[in-house]
């Protein structure tokens, strides 16, 4: 399927849901409620369905659980080694931290959904599955590193375990290798919750951006920019590739890692004395240039990788 053409539905979803906040239809107190449902309701549906119905290669998911250890083990050194060059203030590297490293669910599974409608959510589910606790665990680390907060171990384990989105991960997970399944009634009712969770997603995402908190960010903007631009696809590629991944399967990994930033850094920022105006920021340039610049980096990346896949394998 073209790139361009799948990613269009997606970025034309973000600018109506920008839209629609702006014009004040259907209210302001609708996005936040809203986006609780999705987080809690729908996007964990739509994981479970797909994860406990999914035929699974335990080989793929191997492989992917090393990709994406790999993928944190050269991202994080890079951003260390940047902020001992610069040197930004520690709340202002929370951010950096995070809007680098961290990933858009509802973006990327619908960019996955749209290149590969197959098998693209199923390994979608499976990385963020794999991504999700270690990369809490080190987004609240660099906190207690360096920002105003110190958050226990006890905090960061209750995180983890509490996250809808792990929850429903490792519920599809047991129900599909135990063979039990879901009920068919069940079944039903949360392939319909599921439907909603991407079309409204993408809405909310749209619903909060703000262009007005895009100035006076400057260089840690920039930074966060080049970084999830050109970088983090860099490292997927090569973690695929270092696993020998088929090409169809990096490319899942590649979304993941070029979508903008999870609106859910901003709420963490808050929470534990981080910039949170500058992760407002880095949250609505990346998403505004990702319309841009996403299409362009899965389309070349594909088809740079299997060049890259015959130098190791050569």
């Amino acid at each position: 399927m073209n790139i361009i053409a799948s990613l269009g539905p997606v970025f034309a979803l973000l600018m109506l849901g920008y839209l629609l906040k702006r014009s004040g239809f259907p209210g302001d107190s609708f996005w936040p409620p809203a986006e609780r449902f999705i987080y809690f309701i729908c996007f964990p549906a739509l994981l479970l369905t797909r994860l406990s119905q999914a035929q699974l290669d335990g080989a793929v998911a191997l492989d992917l659980f090393w990709a994406v250890l790999i993928l944190l083990a050269i991202a994080t050194p890079i951003l260390l080694v940047i902020q001992s060059l610069i040197r930004f203030g520690g709340a202002q590297f929370t951010s950096i931290y995070q809007g680098s490293v961290r990933f858009n669910t509802y973006i990327a599974f619908a960019v996955a959904a749209g290149v590969w409608p197959v098998q693209g959510v199923v390994y979608a589910a499976i990385i963020a599955a794999l991504l999700i606790p270690p990369l809490n665990a080190l987004c609240v680390l660099m906190f207690a590193i360096y920002g105003d907060k110190r958050p226990s171990p006890g905090r960061v384990l209750l995180n983890v375990l509490q996250n809808p989105l792990i929850v429903a991960c490792l519920a599809g997970l047991a129900l599909n290798f135990s063979g039990i399944g879901v009920p068919l009634m069940v079944y039903d009712v949360l392939d319909l919750l599921s439907r909603i969770a991407l079309p409204l997603g993408l809405l909310a995402v749209g619903a909060a951006l703000d262009l007005r908190a895009l100035r006076s960010t400057g260089l840690p903007l920039i930074t966060t920019l080049v970084f999830r631009i050109i970088l983090m696809p860099a490292i997927a590629l090569l973690s695929a590739a270092l696993l020998h991944l088929a090409p169809e399967v990096a490319q899942i990994l590649l979304v993941f890692g070029a979508v903008p930033a999870a609106s859910a850094a901003y709420i963490l920022a808050r929470q534990l004395g981080g910039d949170a105006p500058l992760m407002a920021a880095i949250l609505s340039g990346q998403t505004l240039v990702a319309m841009v610049v996403l299409p362009l980096v899965l389309t070349y990346g594909a088809q740079f990788y299997p060049t890259l896949l015959s130098w190791f394998n050569g």
